[in-house]
């Protein structure tokens, strides 16, 4: 199953209630998620970022191990909570 950003036209709180719904759904199923929206893959088994330039895998892990490893994808998820944060949204993380 392939979703390419499924959430994009959705607000916060109908985004977790879809991605709540998706985990109990695709527990058995392999699944692709394509997203640009972080806090939409921060609960995926395994995240894999592309370098659009570069057309290649620059970091895998998981949400933590990206996050402790402080690569690009921490800096851009901590990019978003801070956005969100200020646009009066709460904490995403």
């Amino acid at each position: 199953l392939v979703l390419d950003e499924p959430a994009a036209a959705l607000d916060v709180r109908a985004e977790a209630e879809l991605f709540d719904r998706f985990v109990e759904i695709t527990a058995d199923v392999t699944t692709v998620l394509v997203s640009h929206r972080l806090s939409s893959v921060r609960r995926a088994e395994r995240i894999v970022v592309l370098d659009g330039e570069l057309g290649r895998i620059v970091e895998d892990g998981t949400h933590d191990e990206l996050l402790a490893a402080d690569g690009g994808y921490a800096r851009l998820y901590r990019l978003q909570a801070e956005r969100f944060a200020a646009a009066g949204g709460g904490s995403d993380g």
